[in-house]
């Protein structure tokens, strides 16, 4: 099974809930309140995530990257597409708004067209990104460096942890599941996903079951 970094990790489960808002805001029907609610409430999720990971490159990640040697070019390439991203991101929230305050197919398909931009956006980003930093991250992954940013990531409260470990690995692949464990030790994963990503479980998961 091929190493992966946690970043790539992370990149998988934006894919899927990027695919499950396409999939879902299709089935929209008129007067649908309490599904536009129960998406509402997994977009809410979906946005505080990406804009995290996206916040903490910026000061985390490239500090880091920096210090150990990465070419500045690619940098300054990945916050061009973060900037693409955060209006495409903007739009797509305004339209999932408009969907919880007037459910209809129609904001229903607004949402859509808007997800599914954010998703072009969003996935030539993450593809870009992976090709270049994944290789380098592989290489550099024993390094002090690379591990005290690691600890710098992980200092979330254990609410925040939970729900971004049970949100990770909901619909993970075995290969993403497995470098999940090889990137954090199971005990963490376990306890807090398990005691604090109960909140998740309850209200979003079953979003995508429905």
């Amino acid at each position: 099974m091929a190493e992966m970094s946690m970043n790539r990790v992370i990149h998988g489960a934006f894919r899927r809930d990027l695919e499950r808002f396409e999939e879902s805001l299709a089935a929209v029907a008129d007067g649908d309140a309490g599904r536009a609610e129960q998406l509402w409430t997994a977009w809410a999720n979906f946005d505080d995530q990406l804009t995290r990971h996206h916040v903490g490159e910026h000061e985390i990640a490239w500090p880091t990257l920096r210090q150990l040697g990465l070419n500045e070019d690619l940098i300054t390439q990945w916050d061009a597409e973060h900037d693409r991203l955060a209006e495409a991101l903007h739009a797509a929230d305004q339209a999932m708004r408009a969907l919880r305050n007037s459910p209809s197919a129609a904001n229903a398909q607004a949402a859509r067209d808007a997800v599914a931009k954010l998703s072009s956006v969003a996935v030539e980003h993450l593809d870009h990104e992976e090709a270049d930093l994944e290789p380098f991250y592989l290489a550099k992954k024993d390094t002090p460096e690379l591990k005290a940013m690691g600890r710098k990531f992980g200092q979330m409260s254990p609410p925040a942890a939970g729900t971004f470990f049970a949100w990770l690995q909901d619909g993970a692949t075995s290969e993403e599941a497995a470098s999940l464990r090889r990137n954090v030790p199971g005990p963490v994963v376990a306890i807090l996903g398990g005691v604090f990503g109960r909140t998740y479980r309850r209200t979003i998961a079953p979003v995508w079951r429905a």
